[in-house]
């Protein structure tokens, strides 16, 4: 690893694993966003059929969290999706304010043809790791970002 020694050994090792990271996560990301787009949705519409395909209906506002967007944003998406017959909103029985996503059939035959497909692209930008490698890799991101949602409350 080259490094200048700029801010000091344990800084300029910080920024420098950040900068991969985030490098990493920028590429992974943009091919992410390539395959969604070949499906003609948008990454947020895509996302809501994802969380919807594999949890099955729930509360707008689960979906937002799941999502880790606004509610705003969140309406937007969810009208498109439904103006395209792939989601239903419907009022909750329990309470009346809840409103309750679900796939429609057009939703659920979409999620069954194009989740395949990006699970298959994913998979071959992340086997140029070994298996090994990819559990090792999981297990520190997920020790990093409960670190740093542990530091943050």
């Amino acid at each position: 690893m080259k490094t200048t020694k700029q801010y000091g050994k344990k800084t300029d090792l910080a920024l420098s694993t950040w900068v991969k990271l985030a490098r990493a996560f920028s590429t992974i990301n943009k091919k992410s966003v390539e395959s969604i787009r070949s499906f003609e949705l948008t990454q947020p519409q895509f996302s809501v059929i994802e969380s919807l395909g594999h949890l099955g209906s729930m509360k707008v506002g689960e979906l937002c969290d799941k999502m880790l967007v606004s509610g705003g944003n969140m309406t937007l998406v969810l009208d498109n999706l439904e103006k395209n017959d792939l989601i239903e909103r419907i009022h909750s029985k329990e309470d009346r304010r809840a409103i309750i996503v679900q796939l429609t059939a057009n939703g659920k035959k979409l999620f069954q043809k194009v989740f395949k497909k990006h699970a298959e692209n994913i998979t071959e930008l992340i086997t140029v790791l070994s298996e090994e490698e990819q559990i090792q890799l999981s297990d520190l991101l997920k020790k990093l970002g409960l670190a740093i949602i542990d530091k943050t409350k």
